[in-house]
């Protein structure tokens, strides 16, 4: 399996050039890395080419790497039922550049670059659409970047006065605890309640 992943992964860069950056074979599964500019001609050959036909759209998804100067992955699926192979294919981006839509070779990309747009905030140029999907009206921030508070900013409830849902700047009923992350029967200097049955 390894050896055919391996040859299709060089047919793929011998067809695209300067096109795709990296390429690995890892877990019998192919990955390649593809220039963010190059993202539409790279899915559409990979769509169209004999030798690979990954005419199936799985998934768009989004990582984060904060630490990087691009700090976003791109992350395209595909699937080829006529080879019974996947693919993937990642493209690097930051916060203000966008990453070409996809919509005009697979409309079914609608719908993940808009959850990438909503949840971490990447950008897709040429999206007909692009606006939030997953988030509430007025949402503030992208809540799967690493950075984003675990609380968030605002909190929502029902208020029976003015008989709507209404949004209210976080407040934390108690302090952040401090946990050790140790199980209760590890490391701990003190006896648990009913722990003095399990020594008898």
């Amino acid at each position: 399996m390894n050896a055919e992943l391996q040859a299709l992964s060089d047919h793929i860069a011998s067809s695209l050039g300067e096109a795709i950056g990296d390429r690995a074979v890892a877990y019998n599964e192919l990955t390649i890395v593809a220039r963010r500019e190059d993202i539409v001609r790279v899915v559409t050959f990979l769509r169209d080419d004999p030798q690979c036909r990954f005419v199936c759209f799985v998934d768009i998804c989004g990582v984060d790497y904060p630490a990087r100067e691009k700090r976003f992955d791109v992350v395209y699926h595909l699937l080829s039922p006529y080879q019974n192979r996947r693919i993937r294919v990642k493209v690097e981006t930051d916060e203000v550049t966008p990453v070409p839509s996809l919509v005009e070779v697979f409309p079914a990309a609608n719908w993940f670059e808009r959850e990438a747009y909503d949840l971490y905030g990447i950008l897709f140029s040429g999206h007909p659409d692009l606006r939030r999907i997953l988030t509430d009206y007025g949402f503030e921030g992208h809540p799967l970047r690493k950075d984003f508070p675990l609380t968030g900013y605002v909190e929502v409830r029902y208020d029976d006065g003015q008989g709507r849902v209404v949004y209210e700047p976080v407040k934390l009923s108690q302090e952040f605890r401090n946990f050790d992350f140790l199980s209760p029967w590890e490391g701990t200097d003190y006896v648990l309640p009913g722990d003095e049955k399990a020594k008898a």
